[in-house]
């Protein structure tokens, strides 16, 4: 079981990763040592990219504390994230503020008397003087054309220098694009091309052409506002993808182990921006799916994936489908192999997340399971609890809220029955009754001072505190549901 180098382009991929993220977090298992993630985006200020990486960070913090191993239960947190370059972030060199024609010197297309030259000429006709004029510090704006320029500098990056050191017997690949806008669009055939032809002088060479590579390529899923200040136009969204489409069944399909596809009919309308601090989209059920489908691209064995000299023996191609089409998603609409992933880690970390933000401040102290394992009101204000647990939970509710208000809307969960009734949450399933005189969050008291005893005393607290949680919340969800 090796790594997977998760390589996440422009703004969905980036939203992807912050999807996988909520899924590990609960405990969905991924057949993998652990997920490099690496962010190809020129946007540095991109709001949607600080608060993954935020989360991140804190999810990292957490694990550090925790141990892990095989005589634990616990897989909260159970899946290591390697930032193998630093902020996860692999740069985009000479793409800050400044143009696209600076980019490519076109000032300097000169000859010996200092006139523009044939080159100048052909970069005038290949490009308009709108893309020759657009800023690159926020992306390409949907504008694969100046993406492929600018992104066609992946294999002589000291960032690839650093992931092809890192590559190992075992590793896989895999990529997160969409298909309409413009750094997506361009940066993964760019990438794939620079992984299966890559020079023979980089280290592990051999095994990054022949690794397992899958890619999934996120089809339009949501609109933007008419702005007559922003380059992006929504319109031109399934023309691109068209076009796109059009190029990778001619030129990619025979270098991919794996390829899935996704898109949504039904379309949200975003506030139109280009990028920076701005951008920050809310989570949408598209964004989940296809975080899925790295946790699938990773259970497919070995020898469905054999690759030679670059190319794969054939490529296996995936869609995702549910039960039901309806606007509003629960999880009975979706079929069967999509309920088993879900269902139980979301909800046993959706328990979690509510007892911390509901209740735990009352119990700290005073329930005999705090007392139990020594959790106390000190240990509430250290900062793996205070900032990195409460930073994660509460990135996790508002990652369930707002992909609740989302359209299509995926809505599991009672989200404000957590208040009063913890257990009447799971919509269309009604909780099953218990034998016990109490309910709620004093049930939930019961069961985590009865699961307090077996947690091994010799722990550090913090490491305590996730095992007794993570045990608990899945008994409570297995005698609650019919999962």
């Amino acid at each position: 079981m090796g790594k997977i180098y998760l390589f996440a382009i422009g703004g969905t991929g980036t939203r992807v990763v912050k999807s996988l993220m909520m899924l590990l977090c609960s405990g969905v298992a991924i057949d993998a040592s652990s997920v490099v993630p690496v962010f190809i985006d020129p946007d540095n200020n991109s709001a949607d990219y600080s608060r993954t990486v935020s989360m991140m960070r804190s999810y990292n913090n957490i694990r550090k504390r925790l141990d892990l191993t095989s005589s634990n239960k616990n897989r909260f947190f159970n899946t290591h994230i390697d930032e193998l370059i630093p902020n996860y972030r692999m740069n985009v060199e000479n793409s800050g503020d400044r143009k696209f024609s600076e980019f490519i010197g076109l000032n300097n297309m000169k000859d010996e008397t200092g006139r523009f030259d044939s080159n100048y000429a052909l970069t005038s006709m290949l490009f308009s003087r709108k893309n020759l004029d657009s800023g690159m510090d926020v992306g390409f704006k949907g504008n694969p054309n100046i993406g492929s320029v600018v992104l066609n500098q992946f294999s002589s990056s000291e960032t690839f220098m650093q992931i092809a050191s890192s590559f190992k017997q075992g590793d896989r690949i895999f990529i997160i694009s969409s298909i309409f806008g413009g750094t997506g669009a361009s940066g993964f055939p760019l990438l794939l091309k620079n992984l299966r032809g890559i020079d023979s002088s980089m280290p592990a060479y051999g095994l990054i052409k022949d690794a397992p590579i899958g890619a999934i390529t996120v089809m339009p899923y949501f609109d933007v506002e008419i702005s007559e200040e922003s380059e992006i136009d929504s319109s031109t969204f399934i023309s691109k993808t068209k076009s796109a489409l059009s190029y990778y069944n001619s030129n990619i399909n025979g270098s991919l182990n794996a390829m899935y596809y996704i898109a949504d009919s039904l379309a949200a309308k975003y506030n139109n921006s280009e990028g920076g601090m701005t951008q920050c989209n809310n989570a949408h059920f598209i964004e989940l799916v296809a975080a899925m489908s790295v946790i699938d691209f990773a259970s497919i064995p070995d020898e469905d994936m054999i690759t030679g000299n670059g190319k794969p023996q054939n490529t296996i191609y995936k869609e995702f489908g549910f039960k039901n089409d309806k606007e509003k998603l629960i999880f009975e609409d979706l079929e069967a192999g999509s309920q088993e992933m879900l269902r139980k880690p979301l909800t046993s970390f959706l328990f979690f997340a509510n007892y911390i933000n509901v209740h735990f401040d009352k119990a700290v102290g005073s329930m005999q399971w705090s007392k139990q394992i020594k959790i106390d009101r000190n240990f509430a204000c250290q900062p793996f609890f205070n900032s990195d647990v409460r930073l994660i939970v509460n990135s996790y509710t508002e990652w369930l809220k707002e992909m609740s208000g989302n359209m299509r809307s995926f809505s599991p969960y009672e989200l404000e029955e957590r208040k009063k009734k913890i257990f009447h949450i799971v919509k269309g399933i009604p909780p099953k009754k218990v034998f016990s005189m109490k309910s709620d969050y004093d049930l939930f008291d019961i069961r985590l001072s009865r699961k307090s005893s077996s947690i091994k005393e010799d722990a550090s607290s913090e490491q305590k505190f996730i095992e007794l949680f993570y045990q608990t919340t899945s008994l409570l969800v297995d005698e609650k549901f019919d999962f």
